[in-house]
């Protein structure tokens, strides 16, 4: 039996991004297959129960769906090498793993579907590729590039907020460009879960697609050099003279990693108080049975709505943005008090203290691949 693992991933795949990175810096042994391989809807679907990706099957056939799942994987058999020991930089780590998997959709669609001239050319060539060799390859590639288009719409872009989703991101790419002048991961010389969890937005759809790519490179080259050392193996660090091999001692966490997040608490914050709402209604309404389906996305229409900057803003409320937030209060439901402390004020001085209390009125667990409602 080969020691190779297979990820059925598609390179232009916000989520699919994530996981392939944890394999390269984990040194890991894979091979990457497409959706539109023979193998993955005879073999892999009926274990993986739904078409999403990734999907990673391992050297003894087990199926694993969802990137945050194969990730929990390989830490949770390897001592958590992705990490940090403190507090402090462990609530961080798992903030930016939900921002970067969910919170972050709104300019990675935008500047995705919203700039025809510039990315649809290279879109139509990597959607083409990704479906199988049939007769009826282009017309399910334009039925799959326009699903994807309309998705941005429920994920809250609209003509009128447009210019503030790209406002916003103007500010985040200026804030990860201070922060990563003196550092190249988010905690220090290594990455941890929470710099794979924001690569899913940074790499496949900013850090690739036409538009978006030459921002990034003009703009905020430090972060694009951070897009480019998470998709290496080792390091990667040659513009550091006097480069550090883990995580920043004492459970620092730096300002400029705490700008960064004020910056991005500014609409996560909101849309997530305005999500549970949104779910938490919906849960009075149909009371699902324990262990019915919760998996992206909800299916129901339910749609938050919050203000940002004077403008309101409706998006899709979906429980895996809590799947993945209950880690954050779940670390912190740990901590001793003192710790709690050190955490609190933390978030209180980058306005994300409203983490901690959103929360939905059922927990929400996974089984058989799926995300359900417990």
């Amino acid at each position: 039996m080969t020691d190779i693992h297979t990820l059925y991933a598609i390179t232009h795949s916000l989520y699919s991004g994530r996981a392939r990175s944890y394999l390269i810096k984990n040194n890991i042994p894979f091979r990457e297959l497409s959706t539109g391989h023979e193998s993955f809807k005879a073999q892999v679907l009926p274990k993986g129960k739904l078409p999403t990706i990734p999907t990673l099957v391992t050297p003894q056939g087990e199926v694993i769906r969802d990137g945050a799942a194969i990730i929990e994987h390989f830490e949770a058999a390897s001592g958590r090498p992705c990490r940090p020991p403190g507090p402090r930089q462990q609530i961080i780590s798992a903030l930016f793993d939900v921002i970067g998997t969910d919170g972050l959709l709104r300019p990675a669609m935008h500047y995705r579907w919203n700039f025809p001239a510039e990315n649809m050319d290279f879109l139509h060539y990597h959607f083409l590729y990704s479906q199988r060799d049939t007769d009826s390859k282009e017309a399910k590639t334009a039925h799959m590039m326009d699903r994807m288009r309309h998705a941005g719409v429920a994920f809250g872009v609209s003509d009128d907020n447009k210019e503030l989703v790209e406002e916003l991101y103007m500010e985040l790419l200026s804030a990860l460009d201070k922060h990563f002048t003196a550092l190249p991961y988010l905690l220090g010389w290594k990455p941890c879960v929470g710099d794979f969890g924001l690569l899913a937005p940074m790499y496949a759809h900013l850090g690739r697609d036409p538009k978006p790519l030459r921002i990034m490179q003009q703009q905020a080259i430090r972060t694009y050099r951070w897009v480019e050392r998470m998709n290496q193996p080792g390091q990667d660090v040659p513009e550091f003279f006097t480069a550090g091999t883990d995580y920043l001692a004492d459970d620092e966490v730096p300002e400029t990693l705490l700008s960064v997040l004020r910056v991005l608490a500014e609409d996560f914050v909101p849309e997530t108080v305005a999500a549970a709402a949104r779910i938490n209604h919906w849960l009075t309404e149909n009371q699902p049975a324990p262990g019915a389906s919760a998996s992206r996305p909800l299916g129901l229409g339910e749609m938050a709505e919050f203000t940002l900057r004077g403008h309101t803003v409706k998006a899709l409320a979906q429980p895996y943005r809590f799947y993945l937030l209950q880690r954050v209060q779940g670390i912190y439901a740990s901590l001793e008090e003192s710790d709690k402390a050190g955490v609190d004020g933390m978030l209180a001085s980058c306005g994300m203290s409203g983490i901690l209390s959103s929360k939905l009125d059922r927990q929400l667990g996974r089984s058989d691949n799926l995300e359900v409602w417990l």
